[in-house]
């Protein structure tokens, strides 16, 4: 799965979002993490093959997530669902 960094100055956290290109919460959650100067990598799932979707939505459900978009991975623990501000500026520190 070829995923899209984005750099950013603030690395303390390994920022992971599973979007679709066509979503505006997507696009607000890569904006808002742009805004904070915030690294992280994306996939545009509906942009990937089905095998791909697969392996995201296993990925997803194993972490605990639901089938929504964004679907944020923090640190590879922590599943943020939806552009909820508050939440990834907790988990964030910023």
């Amino acid at each position: 799965m070829n995923s899209k960094k984005i750099e950013g100055k603030n690395k303390k956290h390994k920022v992971f979002l599973y979007t679709l290109s066509t979503c505006v919460w997507c696009k607000r959650t890569k904006q808002f993490l742009r805004d904070n100067n915030i690294q992280y990598e994306y996939v545009d799932l509906d942009l990937t093959d089905a095998e791909d979707r697969e392996k995201a939505k296993q990925d997803i459900q194993k972490k605990g997530g639901r089938l929504s978009f964004p679907a944020i991975i923090i640190d590879d623990d922590k599943m943020i669902n939806g552009f909820q501000k508050e939440s990834l500026s907790e988990a964030l520190g910023i």
